[in-house]
């Protein structure tokens, strides 16, 4: 096995691509590259483990006799596995590990999940926040605010990126609601910086089986034609056997709208590069300056609030 090879396909991955285990589907990133030995640090834990360059060898010493199913891989084994599909010598099809230099590109493998597909939903968010606020900034700058004043291909970017942000931001809401009400009692209200939630309890009606409400009806002398309506269901049923024509039975109103059918992550995540590339070139010096500037507008802003909120 070529060492040197593999430890330079695991330092040339992307930063915040990840590899998965085969069997356990475990996420882990390659935090460093030695001489003698990877380290690697599971997502889900934060556990860091090195990685021996013995056992590298070991494992494609075993490869040299036919490929390895990766289902019969015991847990401990797993990460050498994903990342020796990374080397020059070796390939996984997700089902088998083997040895096969002709068909190997050092760095691809289907266990390695690029970094845009890597993040969690509040990296996404954030990021396509970020993504939104530069758009947004930029349109600002050049006085083109208005949707009518965008070409198309501008207000079609500047629609994805909302629609991102408000699906990604609905997911992150709601794993958040459901923390929250198991913090919150009956009547409860809970206060923080931004804003106060309470409990809300809402009954959602469901007429139960038929039989049992005509009898509830005939109990109370209510007619029953007072309730039975049109079954929608079986009106689509007879519409599909019958040659009665759906605008005989259905007012149809036509709604018009925007769907977003595709959204190019590569794209999105290069765009984000970018801007932190910005910022590092920002010169240090004036960069302390708006960091010290922006502190202090925040501390003033800060103090006024907490006056206000205590003399109200």
């Amino acid at each position: 096995m070529d060492w040197n090879a593999l430890r330079d396909a695991c330092r040339s991955l992307e930063p915040g691509a990840e590899l998965v285990t085969p069997v356990s589907e475990r996420a882990f990133r390659i935090t460093d590259a030695l001489e003698d030995r990877l380290v690697i640090q599971f997502v889900d834990s934060g556990e860091e483990r090195p990685l021996h360059r013995e056992q590298f060898d070991v494992l494609a010493e075993q490869l040299e006799g036919g490929p390895i199913p990766l289902a019969e891989l015991p847990p401990g084994v797993e990460p050498y596995a994903s990342v020796l599909s990374l080397s020059v010598e070796h390939v996984s099809d997700g089902q088998t590990l083997e040895r096969a230099p002709e068909e190997a590109v050092a760095g691809e493998s289907p266990h390695l999940v690029p970094p845009e597909d890597a993040r969690t939903s509040l990296e996404r968010v954030h990021d396509d926040a970020t993504l939104l606020a530069d758009q947004l900034e930029r349109l600002e700058r050049d006085g083109r605010e208005e949707p009518s004043t965008l070409d198309t291909e501008t207000l079609t970017d500047l629609y994805v990126l909302l629609s991102d942000v408000q699906r990604g931001s609905d997911r992150v809401r709601r794993t958040t609601s459901g923390t929250l009400l198991e913090r919150l009692g009956p009547d409860q209200q809970l206060h923080g910086r931004f804003g106060t939630v309470r409990r809300t309890t809402r009954d959602r009606r469901q007429p139960k089986d038929e039989d049992v409400v005509l009898d509830a009806l005939d109990e109370h002398g209510i007619p029953h034609e007072w309730v039975l309506g049109v079954d929608s269901d079986k009106l689509d049923v007879v519409l599909a056997v019958t040659d009665l024509e759906p605008d005989a039975v259905y007012d149809v109103e036509q709604q018009v709208y925007v769907q977003k059918t595709g959204v190019d992550e590569g794209e999105k995540y290069s765009r984000l590069q970018g801007l932190a590339e910005r910022l590092e070139d920002v010169d240090a010096e004036t960069a302390g300056q708006i960091d010290e500037s922006l502190y202090d507008d925040l501390s003033d802003l800060e103090q006024r609030l907490e006056e206000a909120l205590s003399s109200g």
